[in-house]
């Protein structure tokens, strides 16, 4: 008889697909809302805008590198763990 697994097939997928949206989403989108509200109120417009954006754009490639190593790591791992059974 078979063992049914633990969990869905899919559910590896879409962590990873969860976590590199958050990625790409969350800090764009906080950089481009308090960029907009400082520009306003400073008078900066568009000087804080665009720095926050970039800064958003650096944080959300560093966690992409990251997310992804982390799953290239944990793909590499389980691939050797099934080539030696």
């Amino acid at each position: 008889m078979e063992e049914i697994p633990k969990n869905p097939w899919w559910k590896p997928a879409f962590e990873i697909f969860s976590q590199v949206s958050a990625w790409i989403v969350v800090p764009i989108v906080a950089a481009l809302v308090m960029g907009k509200y400082l520009d306003a109120r400073y008078e900066t417009k568009p000087w804080i805008f665009l720095g926050l954006s970039g800064l958003g754009f650096l944080v959300t490639l560093f966690g992409l590198v990251r997310t992804v190593r982390t799953y290239i790591r944990k793909i590499e791992k389980n691939g050797k763990s099934n080539e030696s059974k």
